[in-house]
């Protein structure tokens, strides 16, 4: 057709040749349509999820939304954008990778405690306790325990129904950790100096617990900041601020005696002590080893997800270390940049390896591969957040998410397969930026006055986080709430 006089001609949208590729085992293309197409550069997400949907490429019955990667990057804006930014021609052949859409996670529900709570953990058919409970875990027995500063821990049901709360022989001082090892079984910690070992039980179909005292483990000199555990063997991990890493069992009759002079009353008249003693029901018992192995408080501990004789520590020393729990020898040592306040281990299926996300003082994420034959420690480093990060946790449903949370009021979610380069401020390196943030619902309509030099999260510090594929994400910190966001698949496996 003509154009009509004194009208410019409509330039047609520059064209590059793309090469779609997938690790989706059931997103791949048959095997007769070709993956070299071109395709006109204005296009963005959506338009490329369109092509791939069509007729001629996947056929899909319903179009299915995804998300594409360049060289490691998600593409967020059009594709004449992208080789504008990265200095390219549309002569160039860009090999795109798709990938299932991430599902931005949605608000479902908040849970108020008495005071600040420290950490959070959860039940559920999905989660590591359920799996090890087996047949033990009763049908939509789906529980959350919180640990607060108030020195209690409380059991909840998904609708906010607090159903048991600790009370005698619990925690005289802070609760700065819990960790469910079965559905009848708890650890905890705290600013008391001792692990707590608790059994749960519940009644009337579910709708009233109760939370008992069994064990009470004495061995750290000050503050245990937090915890791991291991069901099947009944092991647990203790970090604390005296620098060392304590191995438990949860055997009362193999667990070594407690250390005199750490029980309560140590020191006091026979009277005092007898008078203290007695407030405890629980058996007091040591630990199975006590290994003094950081210059610094101890911030974090976890089992290896493939190999429960094999442990890892973070501190404030900024090393993360490797530990043989059979030997209680350090068999590794990474030395990072920063003082360690969190670590988390993500089990990489592809390799068999673990990597291991530490959180630091200094508000990044650093990615290192703790094995000692690994040519390079430091893999990647997460950047995003504006003040300390205090929590994280793995996916659940694959190798490459994580979130983490921070004193800046936020949790953010990390989707380890984009990275870029990092600029020279940034130290270089590979860096990853998050996907989605998730701010605290009780801020949300309240008001804020901004003052110059304030610091972020102030009131709605982050203190512990966990990710389950049936609850969701599940946060807690300053503002007193638990709060859970979820969404079908944030990070579905590819």
């Amino acid at each position: 057709m003509d154009t009509p006089m004194g009208q410019p001609a409509m330039a047609a949208p520059q064209e590059v040749r793309v090469n779609f590729t997938t690790t989706s085992t059931d997103l791949q293309l048959p095997e007769d349509r070709s993956s070299l197409l071109v395709v006109p550069t204005n296009l963005k997400r959506y338009g490329l999820s369109r092509i791939l949907n069509s007729s001629s490429m996947l056929d899909t019955p319903s179009p299915i939304p995804l998300d594409f990667l360049i060289n490691g990057e998600f593409l967020r804006t059009s594709l004449q954008e992208y080789l504008e930014t990265h200095g390219l021609n549309a002569e160039e052949t860009l090999t795109i990778q798709y990938v299932r859409s991430l599902i931005p996670p949605t608000y479902q529900a908040s849970f108020e405690h008495d005071d600040w709570i420290s950490a959070v953990d959860v039940l559920s058919a999905t989660s590591r306790a359920g799996l090890w409970s087996g047949d033990k875990l009763a049908a939509n027995q789906d529980r959350i325990v919180s640990a607060s500063y108030d020195g209690l821990l409380q059991i909840w049901d998904p609708s906010g129904q607090c159903i048991a709360r600790s009370s005698a022989g619990g925690h005289t001082a802070s609760a700065k950790a819990a960790k469910f090892l079965s559905s009848t079984q708890i650890a905890s910690a705290g600013l008391d100096r001792t692990v707590r070992i608790w059994k749960y039980a519940e009644s009337d179909g579910g709708l009233q617990g109760t939370l008992r005292p069994s064990l009470e483990l004495y061995g750290h000199k000050a503050s245990v900041d937090a915890l791991d555990v291991h069901g099947p063997t009944g092991r647990v991990l203790s970090a604390s601020a005296d620098g060392a890493i304590g191995l438990w069992t949860t055997s009362k009759s193999s667990a070594p005696a407690a250390p005199a002079g750490l029980l309560p009353g140590a020191g006091a008249s026979e009277s005092k002590k007898r008078k203290l003693s007695g407030a405890s029901a629980a058996p007091q018992r040591g630990p199975l080893s006590l290994m003094a192995i950081h210059h610094s408080p101890a911030t974090a501990v976890c089992f290896d997800p493939t190999d429960a004789s094999v442990a890892y520590s973070a501190s404030q020393d900024h090393t993360i270390r490797t530990i043989d729990l059979t030997t209680s020898k350090v068999e590794n040592a990474i030395t990072t940049a920063h003082p360690l306040l969190a670590l988390a281990a993500l089990h990489r299926h592809s390799s068999s390896s673990v990597l291991l996300a530490a959180a630091t003082a200094a508000r990044h994420i650093t990615l290192v591969d703790p094995r000692v034959s690994a040519t390079t420690t430091s893999v990647l480093t997460l950047r995003g957040h504006k003040n300390m990060v205090s929590s994280l946790a793995a996916g659940p449903e694959n190798d490459y998410s994580l979130v983490s949370g921070s004193y800046d009021g936020t949790c953010r979610i990390w989707d380890l397969r984009s990275a870029r380069a990092g600029t020279k401020s940034e130290g270089g390196g590979s860096v990853s930026e998050s996907v989605y943030v998730i701010e605290r619902e009780s801020l949300k309509g309240a008001r804020q006055r901004k003052v110059a030099g304030d610091v972020p999260g102030r009131g709605a510090k982050v203190f512990g986080v966990a990710w389950d594929k049936t609850f969701g994400i599940v946060s807690a910190g300053e503002d007193k709430m638990v709060q859970i966001n979820r969404g079908q698949d944030i990070l579905a496996s590819s």
